[in-house]
């Protein structure tokens, strides 16, 4: 009875786990550049005596959907969509270099380029300053920052920065509470020259809001027959009880 109830109630806790997962990609099914969590668990043996079946639920690290989100036309000239595989190279607010598909960027007095977030943008020699004030902001395909100086007639175009894209092994990465991805080693991904970026545009969460609604229902289902299966060695404990009260 003991090894059921455990076994039971572990299944129950990593349903409760799976429900957060969803519930959170659910929240960010607007989210620009989101990429949806994966809610992992494997069976472990419960060691001793019992059937070999016997099996209970181990939370596993979750991991993350990296297919790419839909294209938003935006207009604006800040905007820009990895399009393909890649990552935008941004320093963190602890002060390390991250990585993101959100592309919505403003300028700071300063002249900082930054996230929507507050994370400044990385260039080829640190994060992007842009000489103010400028006009006519255009980010190419290739990162390259162009800018019309103040005063200057239309026809004359200056180079300032080219952001720095790179393009590591999904599997090299993880998700921080930051929402950014950093490689798992601590390590920095060098830059690649193989990212295309659509300026103009935005990339739209992966989430399928269908699919987590559909998952959500079975995993509640789930966690159902888990305390059903809790209640049924209650009574079994209870029946054992009287027979031994019988005696």
């Amino acid at each position: 009875m003991d090894k059921m109830l455990y076994i039971a109630m572990s299944g129950a806790k990593q349903n409760m786990r799976a429900l957060a997962v969803n519930a959170n990609n659910l929240a960010n099914a607007k989210t620009t550049g989101f990429k949806a969590d994966l809610a992992q668990a494997r069976a472990m043996q419960a060691f001793g005596e019992g059937m070999p079946s016997r099996v209970f639920a181990m939370t596993e690290k979750s991991s993350q959907n990296f297919d790419n989100g839909a294209l938003l036309s935006t207009g604006r000239d800040l905007d820009i969509a990895v399009a393909g595989d890649g990552w935008i190279a941004v320093q963190a607010q602890d002060g390390r270099e991250a990585y993101t598909r959100n592309g919505h960027f403003s300028i700071t007095e300063e002249g900082n380029l930054q996230t929507a977030n507050g994370d400044l943008v990385i260039g080829d020699a640190g994060p992007v300053i842009l000489p103010l004030p400028v006009n006519n902001i255009q980010i190419s395909h290739d990162g390259i920052i162009v800018v019309q100086p103040e005063g200057a007639p239309s026809t004359i175009q200056e180079e300032v920065a080219r952001i720095k894209f790179v393009n590591p092994d999904p599997r090299l990465l993880q998700r921080g509470n930051d929402g950014l991805f950093r490689r798992k080693d601590g390590g920095e991904a060098d830059a690649s020259i193989d990212v295309r970026v659509k300026s103009g545009m935005l990339e739209g969460s992966n989430v399928n809001p269908i699919g987590e609604m559909t998952a959500m229902i079975s995993i509640q289902r789930q966690f159902e027959m888990q305390l059903k299966l809790m209640k049924t060695a209650e009574e079994i404990d209870s029946a054992s009880a009287q027979l031994l009260r019988a005696f």
